[in-house]
């Protein structure tokens, strides 16, 4: 394997006013490359949060509720069936009941009534729940058949989403997005329960002012934060400085056991330690579990355990859930594997996508599945599964270089028709399609982001922070780089350096632990996920880590690519 390395090049200007600001030199470094150019935002206190009043229409919004709190109107939260929907639910619920609202939620099994506010969800709200007001959560910015039928049915709709919109806006009551056309609100990242943080922050302040806590602040938001911090990574948002802040004041509760018992509960079962939870933790631990009800059965589940003060609920619910991950898993090898038959029976071809169906793959894990693929090919990937009435369902991933939702646009507008729903994001999205249109739009999309893309664009670089001073590879600058907020759109630096395999070792049957040298100086090092010996001597891209054993820290290097040199 040949690595493709491009080393991030950080303003001399900006590592200079970090550094004149007290940050720590490497830090400055690194910082500095991911577009941070004073030590102002950094900041990680509540008070850098971005005002609730710049976001377009919250305040209307926060009136809206506040008379319906008053009128004691009925309210219904409309989830989605994903951890950013679950938390943003799980927010909704803890901060209206503390409010005095009459509140219940309805989360859609997605395989029965689909993505978004559908008619049929809503024909289902009304019938069971008879609400007065419906709220989304993480969706209905699409949602235009929805709101026009809760609208005819007597209910008004009040949407809160993250989604880009399309060219159509539902006819709701009021609607929060800080994509949607008019908004001035600066952060765009924010996920779906950062939105409802917000208005949640509004609707306190809206409260107050008409003295409904006789004179004292209201319900203490802030411990909603954990929640905020685990939907805002689990959604695989851009971590701007709004967002870094909303997850570090999240993790710093966790870790001082401050959580909800659902959270705690996750942590548990995980065998996690939580005075140590990490966005690692919330992106490839809890976030996963949660997501698991949502994919193989209903989210629930997931809303349930993070909305019980009860410890023993929560902890069968934990339970349950991580049970359905490990289905989720098994399931998600299975269908890996019959992908990669099917790739190796493909002919080679110079082609700018990939997209697949399978009659036995399971709906709720396709989008894994694309990651996966797309991970190995470096192509954007849509994976299709059978939904009901005839029709496909497809989730995609897609690459920097292609913004998903709109090639899938684009797609729509050249062959209309041809798409019978579709929206997302610009990494990943989602699409409904007639089973016979497959390889129709198969060749639509091809054709699509051969338009988009550039034969530069299908080649994989990776980027790194250069090359680390032996002296720098140390147990404490590793401690300072692991208590760093990192994510999406601010990576987690990795370094680039040629190492001497002094030895190494199988451990846990695929596994390589290993000791390597440079500078005159030598390094535990892991390599995770292959069992096979290295060369003598290699070219890596690694990241500092700390390792702890038999109650002993020490530095560690974790490898994720390598060349023989």
């Amino acid at each position: 394997m040949t690595l493709n390395i491009k080393v991030r090049v950080p303003p001399a200007a900006a590592v200079a006013a970090l550094t004149d600001g007290g940050v720590d030199p490497l830090l400055a470094r690194i910082y500095a490359a991911r577009g941070i150019v004073s030590p102002q935002q950094l900041a990680t206190g509540t008070g850098g949060l971005l005002p609730p009043e710049r976001m377009h229409n919250l305040e209307r919004m926060a009136a809206l509720l506040a008379d319906a709190i008053a009128a004691g109107k009925k309210l219904l939260i409309v989830a989605d069936y994903d951890a950013d929907g679950a938390t943003a639910c799980a927010v909704g619920i803890r901060a209206l009941r503390a409010f005095g609202a009459r509140v219940d939620y309805l989360v859609p099994n997605r395989f029965e009534y689909g993505y978004g506010l559908t008619p049929e969800i809503v024909e289902l709200a009304h019938r069971e729940k008879n609400p007065d007001l419906l709220i989304t959560v993480d969706n209905g910015i699409a949602s235009v058949d929805g709101v026009a039928t809760a609208n005819r049915l007597g209910m008004r709709v009040l949407v809160t989403d993250h989604h880009l919109p399309g060219a159509q806006l539902p006819d709701a009551l009021c609607i929060i997005n800080p994509n949607q056309a008019g908004c001035g609100f600066p952060s765009k990242n924010l996920a779906g329960v950062g939105v409802m943080f917000y208005l949640m922050l509004a609707l306190r302040a809206e409260l107050r002012k008409r003295g409904a806590f006789d004179g004292k602040t209201g319900p203490n938001l802030s411990a909603l934060l954990d929640l905020v911090a685990l939907g805002t990574v689990a959604d695989v948002v851009k971590l701007d400085d709004n967002n870094r802040i909303l997850v570090q004041q999240g993790l710093q509760r966790m870790r001082a056991g401050r959580t909800w018992p659902g959270i705690a509960a996750l942590m548990k079962v995980a065998g996690r330690d939580p005075a140590k939870t990490s966005t690692y933790d919330l992106g490839f631990v809890l976030g996963p579990r949660l997501n698991a009800a949502g994919r193989l059965e209903d989210m629930a589940l997931g809303i349930e355990c993070l909305i019980t003060d009860d410890v023993a609920t929560a902890e069968r619910c934990a339970s349950e859930l991580d049970r359905i991950n490990r289905e989720r898993r098994l399931i998600e090898n299975d269908m890996h594997a019959d992908a990669l038959a099917v790739l190796g029976q493909l002919p080679q071809t110079d082609s700018y996508s990939l997209s697949l169906f399978d009659a036995g793959w399971h709906p709720g894990v396709i989008g894994i599945l694309a990651s996966r693929i797309r991970e190995r090919l470096h192509r954007p990937v849509i994976a299709f599964a059978p939904g009901s009435n005839g029709e496909i369902k497809g989730s995609g991933r897609s690459i920097p270089a292609l913004h998903l939702r709109d090639a899938l646009d684009l797609v729509a507008k050249r062959d209309p028709g041809l798409l019978l729903k579709f929206g997302g994001h610009a990494a990943a999205a989602g699409l409904t399609l007639r089973a016979g249109d497959f390889e129709r739009f198969r060749d639509a999309f091809e054709a699509a982001a051969c338009e988009l893309l550039s034969p530069a664009d299908l080649e994989r670089v990776i980027e790194t922070d250069g090359a680390l001073a032996p002296e720098l590879m140390t147990l404490e600058n590793a401690a300072l780089l692991e208590r760093v907020v990192w994510g999406q759109g601010f990576p987690p630096p990795t370094f680039d350096g040629e190492f001497v395999v002094v030895r190494q070792r199988v451990v846990g049957e695929r596994h390589m632990k290993l000791r390597v040298a440079c500078g005159g100086r030598e390094f535990d090092a892991m390599l995770f996920a292959r069992a096979e010996p290295l060369p003598p001597r290699v070219r890596t891209v690694y990241r500092l880590a700390s390792n702890e054993y038999n109650g002993q820290r020490s530095v560690q290097l974790t490898i994720e690519q390598w060349e023989a040199l």
